[in-house]
């Protein structure tokens, strides 16, 4: 039998455009408004965008206005940062509007795969999006193809921006030009010159946080003094983070100094940072603007960093004598405690040092307790001791620091494994291509491009070593390098306790029985004391 075929015409329009819409259909629509900076001349813009599409749409009688959805200062080059766009595409897919006209395909997007993913997403509810400037409607046959062009091309501008964004920071990196974000950024402004400005009413704030730390305060009980004084954090904020602290406690900007490119964006869509850690070069510029921090009190505050690190567990330093008096019964840390008495009307306080573990059950010690004044009394006594010698300890010291301290070897070292590294990793890219492209013996290929791996692993862990031995000599030169200098500046005689300079140069206490105390100094330097 012949085949029969009957035609059934379409009866409705299936994601007809709307240039094919009567003019009795109308259309719930949204207009989409974006700029990407803050600046005055973009707000101009940005206005001019909102009020364009408000007159537009409505006058319009198949459009029926529903909102204009607005992001400012925000990049086009991902859409999970723009909550106006991102609240229209939820609206859109919940079945609140029918049209949604923008400018541009690059205000829409500039990452092509999030410019199409959204469009499709769009597509399967039956919401259409018009892009003026380029005339594109999304239902349109040929919409999906030249918004693929527009938005590879809107992508490729983006990566243009970027890399010339990019390469404009590291010129000025290079020229060693320090810029600051100042509205987060405690104790500076911008001067004149456009180079940072000591703003002195933040300024002591900062002091203060130096201060606190070198008198043995943590940065948890720095952060809350300063919420009880009232001060303002960076944001100007009244509470203060113990993260904010230990920040300003670490920032080389606060002695005057700068390391520039800390950290590198390492893809332009996705905006993600990275920590440099050698991928791209840093630049160390020294003096590049007033410091309000000198450099040995940001130094010593690095080592004081270190040593609480060092120790392991968390301490409560509320003095400058926390976790350095050490029992030399069982290796405890000493605590302060509180004494009273009352007199005449009044209540008299002394603060003891006695050891943690001295009334444990298992573990108790016959160490006895020593005052605080003691403990003073006996530091201006050490020192004035080792005054007498100064001239012959600084000289010891810079001895020491000359020979402990050379890396010269290691660093001969270290450039010889890196190119016996880069020799290897050749072997074994020539090894992988050869095996590809021609037939080898694969027992033999196996054992020669093992040989090169472990040649190659060998390599690294020997360059570790010697990273690390470099860091731990440059550490051991810098501490001798500021306990050098605390011994020329500080004064020849002490007649009162310096916390500043005991934070600075004593590393441990160590308090035996008998009352004998063993003063060991930043130097490695140990001076014994015995307590009347």
């Amino acid at each position: 039998m012949a085949r029969t075929i009957n035609f059934i015409p379409a009866t409705k329009e299936h994601l007809a455009s709307a240039s094919k819409l009567s003019a009795a259909t109308r259309r719930r629509t949204a207009a989409y408004a974006r700029v990407s900076t803050d600046k005055d001349e973009q707000e101009t813009s940005f206005e001019a965008q909102v009020s364009y599409y408000t007159d537009y749409i409505t006058k319009r009688s198949d459009w029926t206005l529903i909102k204009i959805y607005t992001d400012e200062a925000k990049s086009g080059t991902q859409t999970k940062s723009r909550d106006g766009f991102n609240d229209m595409i939820a609206d859109a897919l919940d079945g609140k509007l029918d049209l949604i006209v923008t400018k541009s395909v690059s205000r829409f997007a500039r990452n092509t795969v999030d410019s199409l993913q959204t469009i499709r997403n769009l597509k399967e509810k039956g919401v259409e999006v018009y892009f003026e400037k380029e005339q594109i409607w999304s239902f349109d046959g040929k919409g999906e193809l030249l918004i693929t062009i527009m938005s590879s091309l809107a992508q490729e501008e983006a990566r243009s921006i970027s890399e010339n964004v990019t390469w404009g920071q590291r010129k000025r990196f290079a020229d060693g030009k320090v810029s600051l974000p100042y509205k987060r950024f405690l104790g500076y402004e911008k001067g004149e010159d456009g180079l940072p400005a000591i703003n002195e009413e933040q300024a002591e704030t900062v002091r203060l946080i130096y201060k606190m730390f070198i008198e043995g305060k943590t940065p948890s009980a720095i952060a809350k003094h300063l919420m009880a004084q009232g001060i303002p954090s960076p944001a100007g904020k009244k509470n203060w983070q113990t993260a904010v602290v230990r920040s300003i406690l670490t920032n080389e900007k606060y002695k005057g100094e700068a390391i520039l490119q800390k950290q590198f964006t390492t893809d332009f869509l996705t905006k993600t940072r990275k920590k440099n850690e050698g991928e791209i070069p840093q630049y160390h510029v020294e003096n590049s603007h007033p410091a309000i921090i000198s450099p040995d009190d940001f130094d010593t505050v690095q080592a004081e960093i270190e040593r609480r690190t060092a120790l392991g567990r968390p301490m409560t330093c509320s003095s400058p004598f926390s976790a350095r008096l050490v029992c030399g019964d069982c290796n405890g840390y000493f605590g302060r405690k509180t004494w009273g008495s009352y007199a005449n009307d009044k209540t008299y306080k002394r603060y003891i040092w006695r050891c943690n573990k001295k009334y444990e059950a298992k573990t108790g010690c016959d160490t006895s307790h020593i005052k605080e004044d003691e403990i003073k009394a006996k530091f201006i006594e050490v020192w004035n001791g080792l005054s007498e010698n100064r001239e012959a300890m600084i000289a010891d010291c810079q001895s020491a620091r000359k020979l402990l301290c050379d890396c010269s070897e290691l660093n001969t070292e270290v450039t010889e494994l890196q190119r016996e590294i880069e020799v290897v990793t050749e072997l074994i890219r020539k090894a992988i291509y050869e095996n590809a492209r021609t037939e080898q013996d694969q027992a033999e290929w196996n054992a020669r491009n093992d040989s090169y791996l472990e040649k190659q692993r060998a390599c690294h862990a020997r360059l570790v070593e010697l990273q690390e031995e470099i860091q731990r000599r440059q550490n051991t030169s810098n501490l001798l390098g500021r306990f050098i200098r605390n011994m020329k500046n500080s004064p020849l005689t002490l007649s009162e306790f310096d916390e500043k300079l005991w934070s600075m140069t004593i590393d441990s206490v160590t308090v035996h029985r008998g009352r004998r105390l063993v003063f060991r100094f930043r130097d490695g330097t140990e001076v014994e004391s015995k307590m009347d």
